[in-house]
């Protein structure tokens, strides 16, 4: 695979299709990972999207939801107080 895809590559892509659908549609860990396999072939493996995974909850861009079942979701603002 000398054509792999760095991590932070493939973390962008997850976070560009989570906030593209934001509101319409869950992601599961293996729904990226099965979107990011399928457009990009043998430049990305399992191993390499469970590391972005990581990184976008790490970094803090995306959070794990358990409303039923494990999501990817954007942080969200509920609970916190209106901005005017």
């Amino acid at each position: 695979m000398s054509d792999a895809m760095p991590t932070a590559q493939i973390a962008d892509e997850m976070y560009n299709m989570v906030k593209e659908y934001a509101g319409k549609k869950r992601f599961k860990a293996s729904d990226l990972t099965k979107e990011i396999i399928s457009k990009h072939g043998d430049k990305v493996n399992k191993k390499d999207c469970k590391a972005a995974i990581r990184e976008l909850m790490d970094s803090g861009r995306c959070v794990y939801g358990y409303a039923g079942g494990s999501f990817s979701a954007l942080p969200g603002e509920e609970g916190a107080a209106k901005s005017d």
